[in-house]
């Protein structure tokens, strides 16, 4: 095995990349579709046509910058320039999404969000799809790629439960009662942040293992490739199926909790019981050292099912307590799993490596692909049932209304946790290793 190549500077800068973009990612996946309806003034049916129109563009422009990443050529390397070039653009678009124009008409106003959202989810994916494709370039230790790994879900997870919980209040605070000015200053703050992070990860991360020879392949060649790769089929349905997951239960919680228990307040303390999805993030680096990756996704999986199920009961009885258990525990479950993604797509890169293709950009696509696929899927699912059970923003909803937030909230989470299970119990762990290593020796 080789000697480790990054030291604690980059190992930071490299894992507060993730930091950076969660500033944003997790307003638009807890917040936005509240921020639309009840703040921006559109309605749940329309939010949902944004929402399918902005994940499909998305999904095609995920394969887009891996390709771009792939045909890069720079004295900074492939994945590298990408923070620098993008990182401005991001954070502005970041602010205009969440700017209310209140001169326009409502037609005025549905262009501006579908102008604003789907600029931001192009540079969402510009910063955020090398923060993968650069992992398995920064170092050959497989060891250290899973500590850089680690490092990266812990800053994002720690930024996507700081900005669960503190996002209202921010709001009010710099509200004081108006919405519309509260949520624009809260991400202003959050977008200063996040250039300013995104800077750092590009003056101080570096890439090291890549082969030239290899690195700048035809697309024939590396679709040829994709098909024999069936680790990352594998791995790129099971982020889909996460993505969507995440983001049906998230994007309900706060319609759980202000129209059904009755207390919009109640957010920002369920979502502080997320925090401990950084101990599954941690317990990674000690799990998979003994039981392998596959093994110890597969529990953070059965980890999130029985989380998920608490809630589910709970969720019908109103037992807040209870509720709250199952969010810690799921959270568990969730950080093993999202913190293994970076770490299973850098392995099936090297996995095509050893199939004589380089190609980081479009293997790391995926993890953005599954986002926006996940994240526009599940959009559509939350929006859509809610427009169809009558939802009206802002009054006393009616029992179909509170049938769809409940069933979002509660029980579809629970059937996918099982589809993900069944999806990553083809991964085969062992022809990957074996691949590698005969590829590094």
């Amino acid at each position: 095995m080789s000697k480790w190549r990054t030291s604690l500077t980059e190992r930071i800068s490299y894992g507060l990349s993730d930091a950076a973009d969660n500033l944003v990612f997790q307003m638009m996946t807890t917040y936005l579709l509240f921020f639309y309806t009840d703040v921006f003034g559109l309605t749940a049916s329309e939010v949902a046509i944004l929402f399918v129109v902005a994940r499909t563009a998305d999904v095609f422009e995920s394969l887009i910058i891996g390709i771009m990443i792939d045909h890069t050529k720079s004295r900074w390397g492939k994945s590298r320039p990408f923070f620098l070039w993008y990182a401005f653009p991001y954070v502005i678009f970041a602010v205009l999404t969440f700017v209310t124009p209140t001169i326009f008409p409502h037609a005025g106003k549905l262009v501006w969000a579908y102008i604003t959202y789907l600029g931001l989810g192009f540079f969402y994916t510009a910063v955020n799809l090398p923060i993968t494709s650069i992992l398995p370039t920064m170092t050959d230790n497989e060891q250290e790629t899973t500590l850089l790994g680690v490092i990266r879900q812990f800053f994002g997870s720690s930024v996507q439960i700081i900005v669960a919980v503190f996002t209202l209040p921010l709001v009010e605070l710099f509200g004081k009662g108006d919405q519309q000015k509260g949520f624009l200053g809260t991400i202003i703050l959050f977008g200063i942040i996040s250039l300013a992070l995104i800077l750092n990860t590009f003056f101080h991360v570096r890439e090291r293992f890549t082969d030239k020879t290899i690195s700048h392949q035809p697309l024939k060649n590396v679709w040829n490739m994709l098909k024999q790769n069936r680790p990352w089929i594998v791995i790129s349905i099971v982020i889909f199926l996460y993505w969507l997951t995440t983001s049906i239960k998230n994007q309900t919680t706060v319609y759980y909790f202000k129209y059904v228990m009755k207390n919009e307040n109640l957010v920002s303390i369920a979502n502080g019981f997320t925090f401990t999805a950084l101990i599954g993030v941690v317990a990674i680096y000690f799990v998979s050292a003994k039981l392998g990756k596959k093994n110890t996704m597969l529990i953070g999986i059965v980890t999130g099912f029985i989380g998920q199920a608490i809630i589910s009961v709970a969720t019908y009885t109103q037992n807040l307590p209870v509720i709250f258990t199952g969010i810690f525990i799921n959270s568990i479950g969730n950080g093993f799993i999202i913190g293994l993604v970076s770490i299973m797509i850098a392995d099936t890169i090297r996995y095509g490596t050893s199939m004589g293709i380089q190609a980081e950009g479009v293997l790391a696509s995926t993890d953005d692909f599954g986002v926006n696929l996940g994240l526009g899927l599940g959009g559509l699912i939350t929006a859509e049932s809610l427009s169809v059970a009558g939802y009206s923003s802002n009054k006393v909803q009616t029992a179909g209304a509170i049938s769809a937030i409940n069933l979002n909230y509660a029980l579809i989470p629970l059937a996918l946790y099982v589809v993900m299970f069944l999806i990553l119990l083809g991964y085969n762990e062992t022809k990957i290793n074996d691949a590698i290593r005969e590829n590094t020796k």
